[in-house]
């Protein structure tokens, strides 16, 4: 049975329940989701890479991108990158093999390269890696105590920080509103829709008792708007969409959309952009500034400030316990049939084997009624279970299969 289990019932106020909440998305065109999306790309491609080479990952985190603003001219039906967006990649990688043949060289900025511009490529459809965007890298070797601690070989890898994960289940109304808006913005049905408008979304969201606002900043592709009366169409569209949308999701709340509201048609000011998103002008970015590993920015509630993106997917807890206490807390809830909210906390030390964390806190707050030792044992055993199969979750962060940011 693993140690250090502490299971409790609290006593918390909910955001729901709280007079005013603050939430926030940062959707994938945003400086922040692009640095997130260039790190953990450029993880995967290092990791990957290893596997088929080595048989294993190396050591590696790549956790530190900086996105640089460029300069742009965007025009009604036309426009132009006049600076491209400067991307660099930093951290530290095993950069170097000792093998039977010899020492090896990682095409390092070979991976990253094509690591970030297939990215971009694949998400952006008016940013172009080629043209509008210069990819560079700053990559030390690890240094010899946390590589040590990460190439032992055991079949447990041991955690190379001290840190601590955090998740909770269910969302409030306003965080899943806040949430599902930007993917609603941002799918593949509104962009037919609605092509004008481009990747760079963000919702902030305010919940005053029973009224909702919705604070939308959403980038304009220039090129495919005529004129100060088209954009203002636009802008009426998305609004529209959006009011149906929501009401779906809260129809209990008063809701108001407020979009662009930076906009100055007197002056001809109007948010527009050539590629879709802020970075093409002086916007800049940072991996871990974003979102965290349930996909919001939850003021409200407990959170690390640990960028998932980027670390590796082998023994680096604050990647690894973000998303068990994520996905953790989700399967509280479920097994214990919505009676009770949940937040699970779980802290790291350096040099210990990551499914023994140092301590593992599950804080149960009752729905309706009383938190019984029964639900308390039922949540002990499934994050027992889910540090038992940690290592697991490598797999599933290759394949793109849990969500980090």
């Amino acid at each position: 049975m693993t140690k250090n289990i502490y299971v409790e019932e609290v006593e918390w106020q909910l955001p729901q329940d709280m007079e005013i909440e603050l939430v926030e998305r940062k959707g994938i065109g945003h400086p922040d989701y692009i640095a997130d999306s260039a790190s953990e790309e450029v993880s995967i491609g290092l990791s990957n890479y290893y596997i088929e080479h080595y048989g294993r990952i190396l050591h590696h985190n790549v956790d530190k991108v900086l996105i640089v603003g460029g300069q742009s001219d965007p025009k009604f039906r036309g426009g132009r990158v006049l600076h491209p967006i400067y991307i660099l990649v930093s951290g530290r990688a095993t950069t170097t093999v000792k093998t039977d043949d010899g020492i090896e060289n990682v095409p390092i900025g070979t991976i990253i390269m094509s690591s970030v511009k297939k990215w971009i490529k694949n998400n952006m459809r008016y940013l172009d890696p080629e043209e509008h965007v210069i990819v560079d890298y700053k990559i030390g070797k690890g240094s010899e105590d946390l590589t040590g601690i990460f190439d032992r070989g055991l079949s447990v890898p041991h955690a190379n920080d001290t840190s601590f994960g955090i998740g909770f289940y269910p969302y409030s109304t306003l965080e899943n509103v806040v949430y599902q808006t930007e993917r609603f913005l941002n799918s593949p049905e509104m962009k037919k829709k609605i092509p004008e408008l481009g990747e760079d979304i963000k919702v902030m969201g305010l919940r005053n008792k029973k009224e909702i606002d919705l604070t939308i900043a959403g980038a304009m592709i220039s090129k495919l708007v005529d004129d100060k009366d088209h954009y203002i169409n636009i802008k009426e569209k998305v609004v529209e969409e959006v009011y149906k949308y929501t009401e779906r999701l809260a129809p209990e709340y008063e809701i108001k959309i407020f979009f662009n509201t930076g906009d100055s048609p007197e002056k001809n000011i109007f948010y527009l952009t050539v590629t879709g998103t802020s970075a093409e002008h002086g916007d800049d970015g940072a991996t871990g500034r974003g979102n965290r590993a349930n996909g919001l920015i939850t003021p409200m509630r407990p959170m690390s400030l640990e960028a998932t993106a980027g670390k590796n997917p082998v023994n680096h807890v604050g990647k690894i316990y973000n998303i068990i206490a994520m996905l953790a807390s989700k399967k509280i809830y479920e097994e214990l049939h919505e009676e009770a909210h949940v937040i699970v906390q779980i802290l790291s030390q350096i040099g210990r084997p990551i499914d023994d964390p140092l301590a593992t806190s599950i804080k149960l707050t009752s729905k309706t009624k009383p938190i019984t030792n029964d639900m308390k044992e039922e949540a002990r055993n499934i994050i027992e279970q889910e540090l038992k199969e940690i290592t697991k979750y490598t797999k599933l962060i290759l394949e793109k299969k849990v969500q980090l940011f």
